[in-house]
């Protein structure tokens, strides 16, 4: 499905301190794709074309990863609003919803995107901010609503009152906006905070000042919005990933008999009534066919593996497997 005027501005320009590496935080691989590749894939399965990804570390090496989208430079790191702000030029002649969101949040499903931009218009908002429920929302803003259930205001931990703390809907800091009135506030933000940054969220408050709608859309799935700071969190992103993975599978026709011990990257294809057991690993584009048994302790890399296969201890790389073959234990292909 084609969302008709939108478009969507992916924030990717930051290096990712607290990952301590030496690769922008943005390239580090889930599930067998850069995180940004993610983030890119989730907008254009909502039917969003119109992409821009605001590039500035390592913005070279980011850009080799993406295909079909426009990459803005942001050379100087100033914020996140001074990173959408980037992207005036190339939506001046735009007039519709923008979503903006991070090339570290790769949970974030099309479907996610597509129903916030169902809602933002539904809403008639200026913005609209996606929330989630938590259990424990220590260190994230808390959204407050008024009576009418628009959000009056986004106050952070550090600033909330007793009360306020209590809140368990928090913001994820991806957003919808209106993107003359986004463009018209980003204008009127300061760096007036103890990082001298231009932050995105403070347009919230002068839209609603201003007296347009704020709206909040709730996640379903507060794991979504997940962000990724450091090496622990994308090992939790990859748990995530690789459920979602196994999932689709088995409700497809394939066993997992241990999904929590097995890996499957992306783009990888398994058929009807394949078995695969425990400590398998199936990376980079393989496709196996029907009927095949796969493991325990495989590992099958950019290969094709034909039907009725079976193998255990196998490692398969770049090669090829035909059909009703039975591998000797610990081959290598």
């Amino acid at each position: 499905m084609h969302v008709e005027g939108a478009a969507a501005v992916v924030l990717a320009a930051g290096q990712g301190v607290r990952m301590k590496s030496k690769r922008a935080k943005v390239l580090h691989k889930l599930a067998g794709l850069e995180m940004v590749r993610h983030v890119v894939g989730s907008v254009r399965a909502a039917g969003i074309d119109r992409i821009y990804v605001v590039v500035g570390h390592q913005g070279a090496q980011v850009r080799e990863v993406l295909e079909d989208v426009t990459c803005v430079e942001q050379a100087e790191q100033l914020g996140t609003g001074h990173a959408v702000d980037q992207c005036r030029a190339v939506l001046a002649d735009f007039d519709g919803p923008v979503l903006v969101t991070y090339g570290d949040t790769p949970l974030f499903t099309g479907a996610t995107f597509r129903e916030l931009l169902a809602y933002h218009t539904e809403m008639g908002a200026a913005a609209t901010v996606i929330t989630a429920l938590v259990d424990d929302p220590t260190g994230y803003g808390r959204i407050v609503r008024d009576e009418a259930g628009d959000v009056k205001a986004i106050v952070e931990h550090k600033d909330a009152s007793p009360s306020q703390r209590e809140i368990r809907e928090i913001n994820t800091g991806t957003y919808c906006f209106d993107s003359k009135l986004l463009f018209k506030h980003l204008k009127e933000i300061t760096p007036d905070n103890a990082q001298a940054e231009f932050y995105l969220p403070d347009v919230l408050p002068l839209m609603i000042k201003a007296g347009y709608k704020v709206a909040g859309y709730v996640l379903s799935d507060p794991k979504e919005s997940l962000g990724i700071n450091d090496r622990v969190q994308l090992a939790q992103a990859e748990r995530i990933m690789q459920e979602r993975i196994c999932r689709d599978l088995m409700l497809s026709g394939v066993t997992i008999i241990d999904p929590q011990s097995t890996s499957i990257e992306v783009d990888c294809v398994v058929g009807q009534d394949t078995v695969i057991y425990p400590q398998t690993i199936i990376q980079a584009g393989t496709v196996i066919g029907q009927d095949c048994v796969i493991g325990p302790n495989c590992r099958l890399v950019n290969s094709r593996v034909g039907s009725g296969v079976i193998m255990e201890h196998t490692v398969v790389v770049n090669s090829e497997v035909g059909d009703c073959i039975k591998l000797d234990p610990h081959s290598c292909l």
